[in-house]
């Protein structure tokens, strides 16, 4: 406890040493200016006076500095609103009812020689659920949940147009905003990329303008959705005075996958329904009304490296059916691939302390590399006050929890999310961003950190301040549900585990 109390004054000292050193010095000017006499003054004026030109000149720069400081900077850009897909109660996907569409996807592949009912593959994609971290109220597509499923393109293609729809219809309703006022679109799904395109789809079914700036972003895996939010950025600091509108969603019936690969079956049971579109605004008028201002954007990808680049891969398998292969590598990557994204974000968000003391162990490790193991690690909640991470899985969450130093408490709205609606892919850090507001927790000035993983390898981040004491928007997906987490994951969970091991026995 004392150690605590330590680093928090040196924080606070460390932070506000300017501040700090203002004070004595406020003090000595005006102990100087209370001595100066009438005669002080007039000599003053005079010099002035005698000097004007030198005055003009340093009058010029200054107002020149200024000018070109406020025509250089950058506009800024706010989130207005955004709204996530809620799915109807009957396309709700219990561990039973999965198990189930897996048996059934299985039986209905009539070129397979091995059994549909093989309990090898079964019993693995049964232990797999369980231990995934998911709840039994996540939500699947209609057509694999129809008996028997339809795994076609109609039936993907009406998947991701209910996603897409039913997100931005509640977004306009909630933003009172015409689809025509918007100026740029980006939609990414990584999976699912039909012809025409799916921001092609977007325009025609709300009558977008035809002077739109549409872009559609396919195979960049969960990390998209901030990928899109980094592009709408760039093209609102372009365009004037409009909106940007982003959707993120991914395509399940198009993806599952009905083989006997184990490292494919993976994503099977941890991806479920789900999208957000998001409405971004570089109006100066939009900030009073705006929930959050965008404060940085930071993407890295290590896709040079051979590990990296295939730890993530689709293909077919031995049978020639199309899977997503995860590598066992997937963890130590999407570690590698962090660490050097908050390399390159640690020095925009954090506060002099934590750069000074990461500088000083840096250094010292460089001068006595035997006696000191491990950099220093920073703290990153004196920068952030919420973390929205991924929910790709719980190991992932396990292992980001683990090498940022977080609690509990700060990743909860990533276990929450992938409890309640599973990996929803690039939309699952603003189902997160949503719980937090539900629970009450987003004060003005907070900022919010979105952590995405995705293949390629990619991790990218982006940072929000918010403007206000953000509430839940209208429609939360959370809304009928939010009184029931956290303390109902841990119980479920343990549930799983006691399955798993009655399993084994």
């Amino acid at each position: 406890m004392t150690s605590v109390n330590v680093k928090l004054l040196y924080h606070y000292v460390l932070t506000n040493f300017c501040n700090l050193c203002l004070f004595p010095l406020t003090a000595f000017v005006a102990g100087k200016a209370s001595r100066l006499t009438t005669n002080d003054l007039h000599n003053f004026f005079s010099y002035l006076q005698h000097n004007l030109i030198t005055v003009a000149i340093l009058f010029a720069f200054t107002v020149f500095g200024l000018v070109l400081y406020m025509v250089t900077r950058p506009k800024p850009v706010y989130l207005v609103d955004y709204s996530c897909y809620l799915p109807p109660p009957h396309l709700r996907a219990s561990v039973s009812k999965v198990m189930d569409v897996f048996y059934q996807i299985r039986k209905a592949d009539t070129s397979r020689n091995v059994a549909c009912d093989d309990p090898s593959s079964l019993d693995f994609l049964r232990k797999i659920q369980e231990r995934s971290g998911l709840g039994d109220e996540t939500y699947g597509p209609e057509g694999l949940l129809h008996v028997p499923p339809r795994k076609t393109f109609a039936a993907a293609r009406e998947e991701t147009e209910q996603v897409i729809i039913g997100a931005l219809e509640n977004l306009f309703e909630n933003t009172k905003v015409n689809p025509r006022e918007i100026g740029i679109l980006v939609v990414n799904s990584s999976m699912f990329n039909p012809t025409p395109s799916l921001s092609a789809m977007v325009v025609n079914t709300f009558k977008l303008r035809s002077n739109i700036k549409s872009f559609n972003l396919g195979g960049m895996g969960c990390s998209a959705g901030v990928i899109a939010i980094d592009l709408a950025k760039d093209l609102l600091h372009v365009h004037k005075n409009t909106y940007a509108l982003v959707v993120s969603t991914e395509n399940i019936t198009h993806g599952i996958y009905a083989g006997e690969n184990r490292s494919m079956m993976v994503s099977n049971c941890l991806f479920r329904v789900g999208g957000a579109a998001i409405l971004l605004s570089n109006k100066p008028g939009d900030r009073r009304r705006s929930k959050y201002k965008l404060a940085h954007t930071v993407r890295t990808h290590t896709g040079a490296d051979d590990k990296s680049f295939r730890c993530v891969q689709q293909e077919d398998d031995e049978s020639g059916k199309i899977g997503v292969c995860l590598s066992k590598d997937i963890t130590n990557v999407a570690g590698t691939t962090l660490k050097k994204n908050i390399a390159t974000l640690g020095p925009l968000i954090l506060p002099l302390s934590e750069k000074f003391l990461f500088f000083v162990t840096f250094v010292a490790k460089k001068l006595l590399k035997d006696k000191i193991k491990h950099y220093y690690v920073p703290d990153f909640k004196l920068a952030v006050d919420h973390f929205c991470i991924h929910a790709g899985g719980r190991a992932v969450i396990d292992e980001l929890e683990k090498n940022l130093g977080l609690s509990p408490i700060d990743v909860e709205a990533s276990r929450s999310t992938l409890h309640r609606f599973g990996n929803t892919s690039s939309s699952s850090i603003w189902y997160e961003l949503a719980y937090i507001e539900a629970k009450g927790r987003m004060k003005k000035g907070n900022k919010a950190w979105q952590i995405a993983l995705g293949s390629g390898f990619k991790c990218n981040s982006a940072v929000w301040v918010a403007l206000r004491n953000v509430k839940a928007s209208a429609n939360s997906p959370w809304l009928h549900c939010i009184d029931r987490y956290p303390a109902k994951i841990d119980s479920d969970l343990s549930k799983s585990e006691t399955r798993v091991q009655n399993g084994r026995s």
